[in-house]
């Protein structure tokens, strides 16, 4: 029995080794490039504090008094003359410096000390990035299930300003969208920056999902109309129970992908003064000077919520195609 020999370039093991080289090679390039080429100094170093850093929370006394530690709580006695002030108390316990019992100490100055962790400016931009993004997919959500169903009514007028809606937000920029919505809607209604760039991402991708839904639900076989017409549902009883079900199976990758778009498209709010992390990356970026560390690490990050949401995405596509989903 003659033995099949896969080709050279063909073999898994050898294509990823090969991959990895070719990788290796780029970053070396990209390394020497900057190094040497334009005199560049790389210093990672200086990122992890952006993470996450210690500071020195210290507790200073409101009023001069003699110090009183009982029971793992420092009370302040107040002087004679302050015998009205209301008792300064707090306990001590994780605290690393603390004033001696029976110690007199003066107004201002510090009783206890201890250092804390804090979030820092890259995780909370992080935070606000995420928060944007849910906010603005659920706005997206309703608003391209609402238009996708307009779309598909009797009622001409409805149908003709669904039509214009999708038409004028696919076919314009989103940086120039929502620089108009927040220098001119937000500020006619006073809306928050926040929810002005929530909405505005929100309302570009609820035209794209209107769209994706739109193509799903009509791809439905007529045939399913009919069957839940012959077992007495009337039209939205068919469209919730039986057309929307099987149109949301089949628009689930397409609608993942989107998902993924909007996270990466939500860097734009920090045009519009949200500090989210594409804005930390820049403050970073013009206060250090180290603008490779910073981009590269905040490039990092989005790239590994996206890739979880594509991992996401994949097992569930999987679980459905198991169950006869798609």
């Amino acid at each position: 029995m003659t033995k099949h020999h896969t080709p050279f370039f063909e073999n898994k093991i050898i294509g990823h080794i090969i991959a990895v080289l070719i990788f290796v090679i780029l970053g070396t390039a990209l390394y020497y490039a900057t190094t040497v080429k334009i005199n560049y100094i790389w210093q990672w170093n200086s990122i992890p504090h952006y993470f996450a850093y210690n500071e020195k929370e210290e507790i200073k006394a409101p009023y001069g008094g003699n110090i009183i530690i009982k029971d793992g709580v420092l009370t302040i006695a107040p002087d004679d003359e302050l015998q009205n002030e209301k008792p300064f108390s707090f306990s001590i316990k994780g605290f690393e410096s603390v004033s001696e019992d029976g110690e007199y100490i003066f107004e201002d100055e510090t009783v206890a000390s201890k250092t804390v962790l804090k979030k820092g400016p890259i995780v909370n931009g992080l935070i606000v990035t995420v928060k944007v993004s849910l906010l603005a997919l659920l706005i997206a959500f309703v608003i391209g299930s609402v238009t996708a169903l307009i779309r598909l009514s009797r009622y001409q007028f409805l149908k003709d300003i669904a039509i214009v809606y999708v038409t004028v937000i696919r076919g314009t920029p989103l940086l120039v969208q929502m620089s108009l919505f927040y220098f001119i809607i937000a500020s006619i209604l006073k809306i928050d920056g926040f929810y002005a760039g929530a909405l505005s991402l929100g309302i570009f991708y609820g035209a794209y999902i209107a769209e994706v839904l739109r193509g799903a639900i009509q791809s439905i076989d007529k045939g399913q109309h009919e069957a839940a017409k012959s077992l007495g549902m009337n039209a939205f009883q068919t469209i919730a129970s039986i057309i929307v079900p099987q149109a949301l199976r089949r628009a689930l990758p397409t609608l993942i992908n989107e998902v993924i778009s909007l996270v990466k498209d939500s860097s734009l709010v920090s045009v519009i003064a949200i500090t989210d992390l594409t804005r930390v990356g820049r403050e970073i970026a013009s206060q250090t000077f180290n603008a490779f560390e910073a981009w590269i690490t905040i490039a990092g990050i989005y790239l590994i919520i996206t890739f979880t949401l594509s991992v996401i995405g994949s097992r569930i596509e999987a679980k459905m195609k198991e169950r006869g989903g798609f």
